[in-house]
């Protein structure tokens, strides 16, 4: 504790120095003879550890698990907590030296970015303060608010409507209307010879029907005139009424299944609804095209003994397509613009227990097929145990999907928010094709599907893609280059 106590303390000047002991004592304020020392007066720093964002994407953490107890001496740098992500599990680091006295978050409980979840302080006379602290934070959180007759009414405040027959009466006005007639009404009109300016309409705001026309006539109503006056009462109904408060959402009335149970979501469970959810704003169009991969299968069987896996050769032959298609490489964020990105870096999906990860492979284009290959078992390897950075997460420009290995022979992706394209690969599987001659043969054929951004792909531009995309893949020589 000797290191702590050598700081340099901060200092209260509210007695030596004040201005009213100046003013009261000016004889004495500069003494002549030595100068007489004052004690410093130190106050306590009790310091709070705060949940940090460890992306950009995250609102709340877990609290995994506490690698330091309470009443530990803690180093600047020196990792205290693990902490969930939306993506991984990361330690958390304090800044400061000190003593961990007060843990507010334990494990498996959540908080969210930037509330203090322990409390660090810098002597030992200080840990029962920060207990206190503590405590006392506590006890002040407030609890969730509940609904109440008096707080939150269960049923909308009443909306005063007026009689159908006050509704379907116009509103007389000395100055010219515009009249709304429906075409059967200007029909019936002309062959009655009713001048439609003077009837007063009895539909939907003001507007007149067959049967206003027959009684203006004189005629009795018709069936048919009768049935084609009957408007749904959400169109009849006047337009304020479309301001009442919502009701219920559906999906709290869905009924309980006997022995069901429910399972909330997890930090990155949560994390990919709420992406899935973003990319429905985005409007999107989906290509189809078939590959025909006899080559690669047979490049894969000589590189498979060197560590290369089939993941590494699509991701290194959509990189090298990209680079030729730089538009499909590009993202839209924000609406007005979009943006040519300066590195190719293929988010290729991951399952993992509980979620979905998107490891990335920077630069993809420029690494060695084999070093791809390594590089991106470490990247399964950190994903699987939850180790992965930020960057290595969060900066995909064009995302891989492949499901072949399942035999599913084609699917369709959902667009990452703030990517340009996606693409799902299916199974290669044999598949009888003819040639130009009419002689038939089987080759192994894929499917792969591509779902863009059609605010800055559009069709021709993609299909240039797969089209690139399908040379490297019937020729991957120069994958291996």
């Amino acid at each position: 504790m000797a290191s702590l106590q050598s700081r340099i303390p901060t200092l209260s000047f509210s007695s030596a120095l004040s201005s009213t002991s100046l003013r009261r004592h000016p004889s004495t304020a500069f003494p002549s003879g030595p100068r007489r020392r004052t004690t410093p007066k130190i106050q306590s720093k009790i310091r709070e550890i705060f949940m940090p964002a460890l992306s950009s994407t995250m609102t709340e953490g877990k609290i995994v698990s506490w690698i330091k107890t309470e009443g530990d001496l803690l180093s600047k740098g020196e990792s205290v907590v693990v902490v969930e992500s939306d993506k991984a599990d990361m330690d958390v680091e304090t800044f400061y030296d000190g003593i961990l006295a007060a843990i507010v978050v334990g494990e498996g409980e959540t908080a969210p970015v930037g509330a203090p979840i322990g409390l660090l302080a810098e002597t030992e006379e200080e840990i029962a303060e920060a207990k206190a602290k503590a405590a006392n934070s506590a006890v002040s959180t407030p609890p969730p608010a509940t609904s109440t007759p008096e707080t939150t009414p269960s049923t909308p405040p009443p909306v005063t409507s007026t009689p159908p027959s006050a509704k379907a009466a116009p509103v007389v006005t000395d100055g010219p209307r515009k009249i709304v007639a429906t075409p059967l009404a200007k029909k019936l009109a002309k062959q009655h010879k009713v001048d439609v300016n003077k009837v007063v309409g009895t539909g939907p705001f003001g507007r007149i029907t067959p049967a206003d026309i027959e009684a203006a006539a004189g005629i009795s109503p018709s069936k048919s005139s009768v049935s084609t006056n009957v408007v749904p009462v959400a169109a009849a109904a006047p337009p304020h009424a479309a301001a009442a408060p919502p009701k219920p959402a559906a999906a709290t009335t869905f009924p309980e299944i006997p022995g069901s149970t429910v399972v909330p979501f997890t930090t990155m469970q949560s994390a990919v609804s709420k992406n899935m959810l973003e990319s429905l704003s985005v409007p999107t169009f989906r290509v189809g095209y078939p590959v025909t991969t006899d080559a690669l299968d047979a490049l894969y069987e000589k590189v498979k003994p060197k560590g290369v896996t089939m993941t590494a050769l699509l991701a290194k032959a959509a990189a090298v397509a990209l680079a030729q298609h730089p538009v499909v490489n590009a993202s839209c964020k924000d609406g007005k613009s979009f943006t040519y990105n300066s590195s190719i870096n293929i988010a290729v999906a991951v399952a993992i227990n509980g979620g979905l990860i998107t490891p990335v492979l920077q630069d993809a284009d420029k690494l060695d097929l084999y070093l791809l290959s390594q590089k991106w078992k470490e990247l399964v390897e950190k994903a699987r145990s939850k180790q992965l950075q930020p960057q290595e997460y969060n900066s995909g420009t064009f995302t891989l999907s492949n499901l072949g290995m399942f035999g599913v022979d084609r699917f369709d992706a959902i667009l990452p928010p703030g990517q340009g394209a996606i693409l799902a690969v299916g199974a290669s599987k044999p598949t009888v094709v003819a040639d130009a001659d009419g002689f038939f043969s089987v080759k192994s054929k894929m499917l792969v599907n591509v779902t863009a951004d059609h605010r800055i792909i559009y069709g021709a531009d993609l299909a240039a893609f797969l089209q690139t995309f399908s040379k490297i893949v019937e020729n991957p020589e120069s994958l291996t280059l």
